[in-house]
C-alpha cells in the first residue's frame, strides 16, 4: 500500500545509530547520508527515508501517529526491540508480547525514536 514513509529528525547522526540497529533486525542496510543528508532504508517494495525538515523547521513527532514494521516472527519483534532500545530508542506501553484485538492475536513491541516517533513491530500469526 506505501510506497515510502518519510521522517523528520533533528539529528541525523543519533537517528542513523537507531534506524541503523533496528533497521538492520529487517536486513536493511546501514545507510549513508546522501548528498541532501538524507538517510533512505530500502526493504521488499518501500522505503523509510530520515531526514531533517526540508522546511528547515525542527522536527516533532506526529500526534497520534504511529509507524508499523511487519515482522516475521515474535522474535523478530523481540530483537528490533532491544536493538532500539540499545541505540537511543525508548521503550514504550506494555513491554513487547501478545496483545488480544479484534483483527486476533498480535505480537507487538512499541518505541519511540530519538525524536519522538511512536514506532511498532507487529507479528500476526497466520
Amino acid at each position: 500500500m506505501f510506497s515510502h514513509i518519510m521522517l523528520g529528525s533533528n539529528d541525523i547522526a543519533l537517528s542513523k545509530t537507531f534506524y541503523d540497529a533496528t533497521m538492520g533486525v529487517l536486513g536493511c542496510e546501514p545507510a549513508e547520508p546522501n548528498a541532501k543528508g538524507i538517510l533512505t532504508y530500502a526493504h521488499s517494495a518501500g522505503c523509510l527515508f530520515i531526514t531533517k525538515p526540508l522546511n528547515g523547521k525542527s522536527a516533532t513527532p506526529a500526534n497520534g501517529g504511529t509507524i508499523g514494521f511487519a515482522m516475521s516472527s515474535p522474535e523478530q519483534v523481540d530483537a528490533w526491540h532491544k536493538a532500539g532500545v540499545e541505540n537511543g530508542g525508548e521503550a514504550i506501553e506494555n513491554p513487547p508480547g501478545i496483545r488480544h484485538t479484534p483483527i486476533g492475536d498480535l505480537y507487538l513491541a512499541y518505541l519511540r525514536d530519538p525524536d519522538g516517533n511512536k514506532l511498532c513491530a507487529l507479528y500476526k500469526a497466520s
